[in-house]
């Protein structure tokens, strides 16, 4: 009994110092303040107090590189704080958010039709990347990228709106590895011959083997859901990943969290694909170069990988979604670097009306040249 009431009171004491340290109360009118992105620290919108995100000795500074093999035991849920996973009955998508937040309004699709996911367990992110753009500059970059898109209808630039951005981080998986690759192959030499009256090129082939150890190092796989547009993601990176910091729930204050769709083990699958496509670029460039050859074929590789290890980083995107004639368009921009990415519709109008211009452009230096 007096095990079970010590145990008691240490989970209470455990509670109460958790809740001290993730309270964003401003201290000097009570308000909730939210990370600002311009100012790099916590911030009370209402009576302008600021101050920094405390610091964790117990933490390193950065996100820790975690054993791959041991994670199923060593997996960190604790968020520091309570947390809450929403669901989206429109396009399907599931953002953590704080207990104390109201979540009416999905963040991807702008609908409201969201409700609150009960029993989901969700591993806690060992790092952040900071949001470093705010909202206006988002809106600024935004408004400059779209309006280059001549063949945009008015009435779509119209609708997206750069204030109707919301902020969240994308949950994704890095990879560090040390990788021992053994290949064989074919390096050719470009060679001339005379046939009849013509002169053909040739190659003329030797086989050659290698090993080498390449190091890979935060190998960046998103673990997003169905619900982003892939393409977009990818027009909007790169992230600076080493730039992170030891998670905290005060740098999430004020913003929303995607719960990961691909799972560690999946994401390391994805990783190790692409690994090894570019094991097997690096084969075939040593194999060239070894031989001071013109080309190579037919490499195979074999690549064995040791000590893995990985990051669970949360990365920083303002998202902004419109419907336009029933279709839900998407944009997207870096919050670590301003980079902007996403669709627009096209207005047939202005299309035929550039075709037009081009057509008479042409019919009149014909007259002009006749």
């Amino acid at each position: 009994m007096g095990t079970d009431a010590t145990y008691e009171e240490a989970m209470n004491l455990k509670k109460t110092t958790t809740m001290q340290e993730t309270d964003r109360k401003c201290p000097q009118c009570g308000g909730v303040m939210d990370y600002d992105p311009a100012l790099s620290k916590l911030h009370c919108p209402y009576c302008d107090y600021t101050e920094e995100v405390p610091k964790d000795e117990a933490k390193p500074g950065k996100a820790e590189e975690l054993d791959f093999e041991s994670a199923e035991f060593t997996a960190n849920f604790d968020w520091g704080t309570e947390q809450k996973t929403v669901t989206c009955k429109a396009c399907g998508a599931t953002t953590v958010y704080d207990a104390l937040e109201v979540a009416n309004e999905c963040p991807y699709c702008g609908s409201n039709q969201v409700m609150e996911a009960a029993g989901v367990k969700t591993m806690a992110p060992g790092g952040v990347v900071p949001f470093k753009i705010d909202r206006e500059t988002a809106g600024k970059k935004f408004s400059a990228w779209i309006s280059r898109k001549w063949f945009c209808p008015n009435e779509a630039k119209r609708s997206a709106k750069p204030d109707s951005f919301n902020g969240v981080y994308l949950p994704y998986w890095t990879f560090d590895a040390d990788t021992h690759s053994t290949y064989t192959g074919e390096y050719g030499y470009q060679k001339k011959r005379k046939s009849g009256d013509k002169e053909e090129i040739y190659y003329e082939w030797h086989r050659g083997s290698g090993q080498f150890d390449e190091f890979i190092d935060d190998e960046l796989i998103s673990a997003c859901g169905s619900n982003h547009d892939q393409s977009i993601l990818d027009r909007i990176t790169p992230f600076d990943t080493e730039d992170n910091v030891s998670y905290r729930p005060e740098y999430i204050a004020g913003f929303a969290a995607e719960r990961y769709a691909l799972g560690l083990k999946d994401a390391w699958e994805k990783a190790k694909a692409i690994i090894k496509s570019r094991l097997k670029s690096i084969a075939e460039d040593k194999l060239r170069s070894q031989h001071n050859a013109d080309t190579t074929r037919n490499v195979s590789v074999q690549s064995s990988f040791a000590n893995i290890t990985y990051k669970y980083l949360l990365l920083p995107v303002w998202i902004s979604s419109y419907t336009y004639n029933g279709k839900v368009y998407q944009f997207m921009v870096n919050g670590q670097s301003g980079k902007v990415g996403g669709r627009s519709p096209i207005s047939i109008w202005k299309v035929l009306i550039a075709i037009l211009i081009v057509v008479l452009i042409f019919v009149l230096i014909g007259w002009m040249s006749s």
